[in-house]
C-alpha cells in the first residue's frame, strides 16, 4: 500500500476512534442517574475507547503526520 492512502486511511480510523472516544465520554453524563454500576461500566468504557484513540494518534505521530484540529 502506498504511503498516502495508509495515511489516509489512519487517519480516516483516528477521525472514528476520537469521535467513539467522544460519544462514550458523553455516555457518563446520560448514566449518570442510573446508578454506580452503570457509571463505572460508562468510565471504562470510555477510557478504553479514549485508549484506542490515543494510540492511533501515537501511530500517526510515528509515520510523521502531525494531525490535529
Amino acid at each position: 500500500m502506498n504511503q498516502p492512502v495508509a495515511h489516509a486511511e489512519l487517519i480516516a480510523t483516528y477521525k472514528r476512534a476520537e469521535a467513539d472516544a467522544a460519544h462514550k465520554a458523553g455516555l457518563i453524563k446520560a448514566v449518570a442517574t442510573k446508578g454506580p454500576k452503570a457509571i463505572q461500566a460508562a468510565v471504562e468504557t470510555a477510557a478504553k475507547a479514549a485508549k484506542r484513540r490515543d494510540s492511533y494518534a501515537r501511530r500517526l505521530a510515528k509515520s510523521g503526520v502531525n494531525f490535529k484540529d
